[in-house]
């Protein structure tokens, strides 16, 4: 039995030459793992986020739900946001 199933694909021309590229300096040794590395990279930020959602953002959700005081106003966070871009634009 395989293990390896066959795709054509079509890329834009920006990323058809990136993927050769990456061949033509040696950093692989065919277009097919370059596909394959690029997905894996796409697979592992997927579950990242998954990771994420589930742990971070479920937990904090239940927390709130559960103690709707602790929740932040839209205003808060827009308040927050424009003191830490008004702090990192002073060290620039």
């Amino acid at each position: 039995m395989r293990t390896t199933q066959q795709f054509s694909i079509t890329l834009p021309n920006d990323m058809a030459e990136a993927v050769r590229s990456k061949v033509a300096t040696g950093d692989y040794a065919s277009e097919s793992e370059v596909i394959r590395d690029g997905l894996r990279a796409l697979m592992a930020r997927d579950r990242a986020v998954d990771a994420w959602l589930q742990h971070s953002v479920a937990s904090a959700y239940d927390a709130t739900k559960g103690n709707p005081s602790r929740a932040v106003t839209a205003e808060k966070v827009r308040a927050r946001l424009a003191s830490e871009h008004e702090k990192a634009s002073a060290k620039t």
